[in-house]
This record gives structure tokens, C-alpha cells and sequence, in this order.
């Protein structure tokens, strides 16, 4: 390794460390999950994140919203975790990439952008103001019903539970 590598190394470093944002490199959790050290935390979660499913919007619907949100949010460890369930769960490398620009994809549906438009909305509340606009819950209620939008609605606030207690504790990707 040469002199002027090395400085560049170092300056780089410098550079991501005067930022103020975390990298994988050099993050360090300040404490362990919370609902692993509160009694009962871990499986009440466990319990919450699973109340959504077979409420009539399909798995991949909800893969695909948890991207998001956990995109939107900048969870690591949801968005690691979530790219682990999706292709376990079948889902192309096309749908997931596509997530992060939903709006011009030809890979997700109508019924999956207008949830991920419930998303947007619901997790940038402060956005708007009036919260979640009329116009984007009548195109989220063209596709579901009353239950599933509900699911949906539970789904959404879950994700963004995760994302919050996870990066408030800085939960490294890929750590179970």
C-alpha cells in the first residue's frame, strides 16, 4: 500500500466521520433491541408484526411496504431483514430494486403502488397537512376492503415501530 493510498483512506474516514452518520464500519449499538430486555417486548412484537398477514393483502404487498417505510425511515436492520423474507419469499431482484422508485416501476402493481403511497404518506405524517390526504386513502380503498386496509394500516405502523426502536439503538444489519 503506497503513502498517498493510505491518506486517502484516512481522509475518507475522516470524511465519513465528520458527516455524523453511522456507517457499518464503524457502528456500534448503544444498547440491545428494547423488546429483548423488556419481559414479554420480544413476543408481543413478534405477535403485532404478524397480525397483519391473511387479512386479504397478499404477502408480497406487505414485503414491499416494509422496504419502504424501512427505506424512508433508513433502517438498516429492517431493510436487511426485509430483503432476506422477500427472496425467501420468492420475490425478484427487479421488484425489490424497484422499491425505492415505485412510481416508474412496470414491476409492481396497482393495488402494491397505491399501498405504497399509504406508506409514503403514513410515515411522513408532518409532510402533509392533513396527515394522510383523502386522495391517497380513496387509492388505497379502490383496492381493499375495510379488513385488509386495516391490515394494511397495522402493517405500516409496525414497520415504522421497528424502524424507530432499531435505529434509535443503532441494531446492526444482518444481526438476529
Amino acid at each position: 500500500m503506497t503513502t498517498e493510498t493510505t491518506t486517502q483512506d484516512a481522509t475518507r474516514h475522516l470524511d465519513l466521520a465528520a458527516s455524523g452518520t453511522p456507517h457499518l464500519r464503524t457502528v456500534t449499538s448503544r444498547m440491545k433491541n428494547p423488546a429483548l430486555l423488556v419481559p414479554g417486548g420480544a413476543k408481543a412484537l413478534a405477535e403485532l408484526g404478524q397480525m397483519a398477514h391473511g387479512q386479504g393483502v397478499s404477502a408480497a404487498t406487505l414485503e414491499v411496504v416494509h422496504l419502504r417505510v424501512s427505506q424512508i425511515n433508513g433502517c438498516g436492520w429492517c431493510i436487511d431483514y426485509g430483503m432476506r423474507q422477500a427472496r425467501k419469499a420468492g420475490e425478484s431482484e427487479d421488484r425489490l430494486a424497484s422499491v425505492a422508485a415505485w412510481r416508474e416501476s412496470p414491476y409492481l402493481s396497482e393495488a402494491e403502488c397505491a399501498a405504497l403511497e399509504l406508506a409514503e404518506a403514513m410515515t411522513r405524517l408532518a409532510d402533509s397537512p392533513d396527515g394522510v390526504p383523502d386522495a391517497v386513502w380513496d387509492r388505497a380503498a379502490e383496492h381493499w376492503d375495510e379488513q385488509a386496509l386495516a391490515a394494511l394500516v397495522l402493517h405500516i405502523g409496525v414497520t415504522n415501530l421497528f424502524n424507530r426502536l432499531n435505529v434509535t439503538v443503532r441494531q446492526i444489519p444482518g444481526t438476529w
